[in-house]
């Protein structure tokens, strides 16, 4: 039955979708190709996550080679979860990417971009749904050359620059991942997660796998931005196409996320984690340090998407806090920012696209009055914006909603004033943008702009995402429900 082969279809799809889009080298087959191959990753994340709901987990032997031996993939609610974001994401970015791809990459490398983009589609989920630690490397490897080379087809040659500068930081990252696979396949003899996990419980603490852990973390922390260690992502998605941006924003800092989820409740235990490494001291410091960092080099930005940019490293910081108060609620809390936060960030870079596709430009000050010439974008940018906020009614208040409260019931009450601090901020540098589309004079060099209408795919997108963020803030049942489950099973697994 092919409805026990979905967990293989799941990465093969996009990977064997891949290289058509250069076989046949037309720009218009490989986008409809990725819409296509999108909606069946989605369609395949569904029907796996009716599956878990039925049976609790899956797993699934590659080839028949039955785990330790062969490479398992193993799905549970927190896989299914994670898959529903990547998937339900790609499916409105690539609906809604063909007209700015065409507007700010060169024609004779759109289908190289459409290749790359189901190349690092393949390798989000293969991390998500691996249960194997060499081929969770793997996968992280593939989305991450894919990331880097679809940073670097953008017009602006800053793309060059910032593709570089990822690559860098994120070849140290897979190193430091890579060593802490390959010592805990010396300590334990085996690369399979839920057999590393079983082994270690038996194993004495030593000082291999001690430094395991360390290297682990350090190199999570490089890839999913984690303050200090952010500094890749800030010109990643300020220079690459803003199609790209807009994924990377919703994707790729979530995937790791949940890697660093995965790793401390899976194959170590949070035991182990917290408790003896005190690395919950770290974690928390480093999220407090995130958000306060963040929301203030957001308010200093003239370019909407490097604002946007430090914005996430902020909101990066939310989901961290939220695993570092050790409580089922705070890691609930985590999942659920983590779940809306993509959608908020998507729909807040969609509408840069269409700003960007109609008047070229992402400059606050020269986008003086344009709330006028555009007043959908701009609008739905207000949405997505009192979404970052947390406004009742909005996603993103939900978020905060449940972070404060796991706050208060774990007794830090100078987190609360940092949340509620950090939100301050956020109506500065969302304000800023407000007031200077709606309040401030028109330019008057707007003779000089684009001054395109936005696709009407583009729209489609931008205003599922913006009601998706409305829908969330009112109808809970499925990320809220979803994440407190999950959070239950991981601490008292």
């Amino acid at each position: 039955m092919i409805s026990s082969q979905l967990p293989a279809l799941q990465v093969v799809l996009p990977l064997a979708a891949a290289p058509l889009c250069i076989l046949f080298h037309n720009r218009t087959f490989a986008w409809l190709l990725m819409v296509f191959v999108s909606l069946a990753s989605f369609g395949i994340s569904c029907a796996l996550f009716n599956q878990v709901l039925a049976e609790n987990a899956i797993t699934y032997a590659m080839g028949g080679w039955v785990a330790p031996w062969g490479i398992e993939y193993y799905i549970d609610k927190l896989t299914t979860y994670m898959l529903l974001i990547v998937n339900g994401i790609a499916v409105l970015v690539s609906l809604g990417a063909r007209e700015s791809v065409e507007n700010e990459i060169s024609s004779d490398r759109i289908y190289l971009f459409y290749t790359a983009f189901l190349l690092n589609l393949t390798g989000l989920l293969g991390v998500i749904i691996t249960g194997d630690a060499f081929n969770l490397f793997v996968f992280i490897e593939i989305a991450s050359l894919s990331s880097y080379a679809i940073i670097s087809l953008g017009k602006d040659k800053r793309c060059l620059y910032a593709a570089f500068r990822y690559l860098v930081y994120g070849t140290v990252g897979a190193s430091f991942i890579l060593i802490s696979v390959g010592l805990l396949y010396v300590v334990t003899g085996t690369l399979n997660i839920a057999d590393l996990s079983q082994q270690l419980v038996n194993a004495e603490n030593t000082a291999t796998i001690t430094t395991a852990f360390v290297f682990f973390v350090i190199g999570i922390a490089i890839k999913a931005a984690i303050f200090p260690m952010h500094l890749w992502l800030p010109d990643a998605y300020t220079y690459s196409p803003s199609i790209v941006s807009t994924f990377l924003a919703g994707t790729t800092t979530k995937v790791f996320i949940y890697v660093l989820i995965r790793f401390i409740y899976s194959l170590y235990g949070y035991e182990f984690s917290f408790f003896h490494e005190s690395f919950d001291n770290l974690l928390m410091i480093a999220a407090c340090g995130a958000i306060l960092y963040g929301s203030y080099r957001a308010i200093k930005q003239d370019s909407l998407k490097r604002l946007l940019a430090y914005s996430s490293i902020a909101q990066i910081g939310y989901m961290i806090l939220g695993i570092a108060l050790i409580t089922e609620l705070g890691l609930a809390a985590s999942l659920i920012h983590i779940f809306n936060h993509a959608f908020i960030k998507v729909g807040l870079f969609l509408a840069v696209t269409a700003i960007i596709y109609s008047y070229g430009t992402d400059s606050i000050e020269r986008l003086a009055g344009m709330a006028k010439t555009s007043p959908f974008t701009f609008v739905l940018f207000l949405i997505s914006g009192l979404s970052i906020i947390g406004v009742p009614l909005t996603s993103g208040f939900i978020s905060k909603w449940y972070l404060i409260k796991a706050s208060l019931e774990a007794g830090y009450w100078g987190l609360i004033v940092i949340i509620v601090f950090s939100s301050v901020l956020a109506i500065i540098y969302i304000g800023r943008v407000i007031e200077t589309a709606y309040f401030k004079p028109e330019a008057t060099n707007t003779a000089s702009f684009n001054n395109k209408k936005m696709p009407h795919l583009l729209f489609l997108s931008l205003f599922i995402f913006c009601f998706i963020n409305i829908y969330l803030g009112i109808e809970t049942s499925l990320n809220v429900d979803m994440a407190f489950q999950i959070a239950h099973e991981l601490i008292n697994k």
